[in-house]
């Protein structure tokens, strides 16, 4: 496994840029790095990528030295450790809502004794190999307690109940910090379709000054993000518009 290249960016006290992928495309990943981008992350909610597909793109991203986080496509803890065991050193959890939600997702990520992570035989732990594991760690203890501080947990803030319940949510410990949701939390507080109505806007604000209070992190405050919809969207514009 490798440092996680997000942490190791901001350890430098500046924001890692990551690139998101809603499909998968090992041409696209290795053009991200080549240009510069962080890491890979892979929205795994709305986007298609099966178990190999995960595998291989972290294969890649690794091999440049780059880490792969995701926003999974369910939070159950057997979903959560298929991606894991591809590589995976960052999980967003969708939709969570409550402190025994954020405390499940935790678990899902951390190894013992400070989590419930599965051991299992991929990329996430070195192949299982306990020479390697002996000779770099010292040990699969020294490597988890190692790959737990590697690893990005975050609890994904769309919701009225949650943003009832961001007390309790923040007091989660290994729970690395939050992102939003703007558009399922506009609809939650009564604006469908109005992810920029001022209710929401204040309430994520809120949400984002608790969470810094609480000495957890705000994905954004961490990373930039550029989803390559983003980009085909706007390229696309630019490009029809310059030539009208």
């Amino acid at each position: 496994m490798i440092e996680n290249s997000i942490l190791k960016i901001n350890q430098s006290g500046k924001k890692a840029n990551v690139f998101e992928l809603t499909f998968p495309s090992l041409q696209l990943v290795e053009i991200a790095i080549h240009v510069g981008f962080d890491a890979i992350h892979l929205d795994g909610e709305h986007g298609t990528f099966s178990e190999t597909d995960v595998d291989n793109i972290c294969r890649v991203a690794n091999g440049f030295g780059k880490s792969v986080t995701a926003r999974v496509p369910d939070n159950s803890p057997h979903q959560i450790n298929l991606y894991l065991d591809r590589g995976i050193q960052g999980i967003i959890g969708p939709h969570i809502n409550s402190k025994d939600e954020a405390q499940k997702l935790v678990d899902a990520c951390i190894f013992p004794p400070s989590g419930h992570r599965s051991w299992g035989g991929g990329r996430g732990t070195e192949f299982n190999d306990d020479k390697k594991i002996n000779e770099i760690y010292d040990g699969k203890l020294n490597f988890s307690k190692w790959s737990n501080t590697n690893m990005l947990v975050i609890a994904q803030i769309e919701s009225k109940k949650a943003f009832e319940n961001i007390d309790e949510i923040l007091s989660v410990k290994g729970l690395t910090g939050i992102t939003g949701g703007p558009n399922d939390f506009a609809a939650s507080l009564g604006f469908p379709g109005d992810p920029d109505n001022t209710i929401r806007l204040e309430s994520t604000k809120k949400v984002e000054l608790k969470a810094r209070e609480s000495q957890k992190v705000v994905l954004d405050d961490i990373l930039n993000k550029l989803s390559i919809m983003d980009l085909m969207h706007y390229n696309a514009r630019d490009f029809i518009s310059n030539k009208s």
